[in-house]
């Protein structure tokens, strides 16, 4: 790293299977949206000679934004695995979406990585979701690199950047976060901008020059020097720091020159257990280049002081059945354990699972073990089933690439699992095992859908299946109060891939309906109601009469019901039915059609026919008494109130608390949670915050995030009520 000399694409580039856990990379890259991700792994793939042009396979196609959606939208929507092989080395590079709404593509991806590679624009700078990301990584002590892309914008600055992202991810320790290389400029053009045609080594003390279109090296000329001193001393301080050899630093202070070679070896052992975290630069090849500004030291950090899966803790396993179970860490010849980190479906395959092997050797045509558990909140039912698996491939754009075999720590697609889903895990069908879920996030946006025609509604439960399967992130809900299907997304952007998936993939049209959300209705004083069902038609008649006393109850009380008859007024049979007669008209509500809730109904009295009284009869009459008493009351429509906890940097909660408030919230507490950040607990009517993933974003800068959980209906503020009942009544 630093010292290297290699300018030639390492053997064809082109990913093979991998026969080592050491021979391979895992890294994931991360960074805003327009950052500059998907256009830095198509350079990288060039420069290892993966494709003979910028991001292009033989068929034309991309290698990362290779969905027709994302050729629709102009942006990565989806995680993409890209292999590129150098120096020996299998790099399976992960392409993550840079937009919010996709995060659960990210996650995965972090799941599946041993390292992350954090992608800043030089022109736009390191915005706050990529610093919560950081931190992320940082909890758990992932290896991180930083590199700086746009180096080729008028105002891209990459010493200033440099500052920047020391302050922004090097809180706790800036002088971790420095940069290994300094571009060279080019003669000033036009506009007075000098665009990097190379770097130079600060350790090394060496050009690499781009400017060809591939990198050649050459020594600095001697006025070049004194410029790079500072930097490179900074840059030798704050590896020693972070070496292992204590008597480094003593040595260094006290004049002694310490060996470039013993510099890079100490600087490659601390970027591999994450505590130094490099700056580099990259720009893409310039049209008919080989390579593209940096790419090569990038490959070279990533072979060389990126750790092996060997290195990386895999998450906690057990047993089916909940026992903890020991795993000898990315052994190829242990138990097999892998887990499904992305589904997609192929018009032609069918599904395809992307799979992270933790443990074991996966190969085709065997019988695995695939277990799915803890994600039924998310429409995911609990489930263990043994599948075939089909042929193993690892993908390039559209392309799948037949492997033989999948080692622990290398990735690969698996073709016809059809019961696998995102979240699983693999196993040997005679050792089942369960890995413990990554986290997710809580989609919080709720999409309401309905069949544009019956031909579209005999299809769209499997489509939604479908959907929900790929995606964990995505909630399928079939509202049994409102009687609508709800997809919960993450954000606009993730419901509008969701909905022209079902059209493009599953020849599903859906129509877009308001979200309901499940209203209730309370009596608010006392009543009484008689209910008299009596008819004489010849024959057999019905005779029913039952006299009811309805009071309201606390909230959460459900509807309880008392028998006061005395007299035999109401025979001893039939007081059943009219308590059956009287749930089944709360449950159809008695004002505006919502369910009726927190009532005492009294049966006080009542009259019977020997021969024309009946089940039927009585429960006719419960429902009228009911009706009666509503009529004559006030009736309270209430709404659902959700417990809401929202995570805000400080600079943002009294807009936050704000907003909160026109939202018919009650703020009932805020405390302080790290460093800048505050957690706001409030209680917000539902009703008010059917689009509040949308607005919080807007109005915390994409930094601030939300939870929320039902607590409890309450009763609307009357002119609310009456708007509802007015658009209630307009709708139908």
């Amino acid at each position: 790293m630093g010292d290297k000399t290699q300018t030639h694409p390492g053997a064809a580039g082109r990913a093979r299977a991998a026969d080592h856990p050491a021979s391979v990379r895992n890294v994931v890259l991360v960074g805003h949206s327009g950052s500059g991700k998907t256009t830095l792994v198509e350079a990288l793939a060039l420069t290892a000679g993966a494709v003979n042009r910028a991001g292009r396979v033989e068929d034309g196609g991309s290698i990362s934004d290779y969905d027709e959606i994302e050729h629709r939208q102009q942006r990565s929507v989806q995680l993409s695995l890209v292999p590129v092989e150098w120096d020996g080395i299998k790099i399976n590079v992960l392409d993550t979406p840079g937009y919010a709404d996709f995060v659960g593509e990210l996650r995965a991806g972090l799941r599946a990585a041993d390292a992350a590679l954090f992608v800043v624009s030089a022109s736009d700078g390191v915005d706050g979701s990529t610093r919560m990301v950081w931190e992320e990584c940082a909890a758990v002590g992932m290896p991180r690199a930083i590199v700086i892309t746009h180096l080729e914008a008028a105002r891209a600055d990459f010493e200033e950047m440099t500052r920047v992202c020391a302050e922004a991810f090097g809180a706790d320790d800036p002088d971790a976060v420095l940069p290994l290389y300094l571009p060279l400029r080019g003669p000033q053009g036009p506009d007075g901008h000098a665009p990097a045609t190379g770097l130079v080594g600060l350790l090394t003390q060496k050009l690499f020059d781009y400017s060809s279109g591939e990198r050649k090296e050459s020594e600095p000329g001697e006025d070049q020097l004194p410029q790079l001193e500072e930097a490179r001393n900074r840059l030798i301080e704050g590896i020693i720091a972070e070496s292992e050899d204590e008597t480094l630093m003593d040595r260094y202070l006290g004049g002694e020159q310490v060996d470039v070679k013993t510099l890079i070896e100490d600087l490659e052992r601390a970027v591999a257990r994450g505590a130094f975290f490099p700056v580099l630069a990259a720009a893409p090849a310039a049209e008919g280049a080989k390579q593209g500004i940096g790419t090569v030291e990038l490959l070279e950090l990533i072979t060389r002081g990126f750790p092996t899966p060997l290195e990386h803790e895999a998450p906690a396993v057990t047993t089916i059945d909940g026992g903890p179970r020991e795993l000898r860490p990315c052994d190829p010849e242990g138990p097999l354990v892998a887990e499904v980190v992305k589904t997609s479906s192929d018009p032609y395959v069918g599904r395809v699972s992307l799979v992270r092997v933790f443990s074991g050797t996966l190969r085709p045509d065997e019988t695995v073990h695939v277990s799915g558990h803890g994600l039924a909140d998310r429409g995911h039912e609990d489930h263990d089933v043994d599948e075939r698996v089909g042929a193993l491939s690892t993908p390039f754009g559209k392309q799948q690439r037949p492997v033989t075999h999948v080692i622990a720590g290398d990735l690969a697609c698996v073709a016809k699992l059809g019961r696998a889903e995102t979240g699983d895990t693999l196993s040997a069908k005679d050792d089942p095992l369960l890995m413990e879920p990554w986290q997710m996030p809580d989609p919080l946006l709720p999409l309401a859908i309905q069949a544009h025609s019956k031909p579209d509604e005999d299809k769209l439960s499997q489509g939604l299946a479908r959907l929900v399967a790929e995606d964990p992130t995505m909630r399928l809900e079939q509202n049994q109060d409102t009687h609508q299907v709800v997809l919960w997304c993450l954000g606009e952007a993730h419901a509008d891939v969701a909905l022209e998936r079902l059209r493009s993939r599953y020849g599903v049209q859906v129509d877009v309906v308001p979200h309901r959300v499940s209203l209730r209705e309370t009596f608010a004083d006392r009543s009484a109601g008689r209910g008299r069902h009596v008819k004489q038609s010849g024959g057999h008649g019905q005779y029913a009469i039952c006299e009811i006393e309805v009071e309201p109850l606390p909230g959460g009380s459900g509807i309880e019901f008392v028998d006061k008859v005395v007299g035999g007024a109401v025979p001893r049979q039939f007081i059943p039915s009219v308590e059956k007669g009287v749930r089944t008209q709360a449950a159809r509500g008695v004002a505006a059609g919502h369910p009726l809730i927190d009532i005492r109904v009294t049966l006080l009295d009542g009259k019977a026919h020997s021969v024309d009284s009946s089940d039927a009869a009585f429960q006719t009459a419960g429902a009228l008494a009911l009706r009666e008493a509503a009529a004559d009351a006030r009736i309270h429509l209430l709404e659902p109130v959700a417990e809401v906890t929202v995570l805000v940097g400080d600079d943002y909660v009294g807009p936050v608390m704000s907003d909160l408030s026109g939202r018919r919230g009650r703020v009932l507490g805020t405390e302080q949670v790290g460093s800048g950040r505050t957690l706001i607990r409030a209680e917000v009517p539902e009703i008010e915050i059917g689009r509040y993933a949308i607005d919080l974003r807007s109005l915390s800068h994409g930094t601030a995030r939300f939870d929320r959980r039902y607590a409890r209906h309450e009763p609307m503020p009357p002119q609310v009520a009456e708007r509802i009942r007015q658009q209630e009544r307009e709708a139908s």
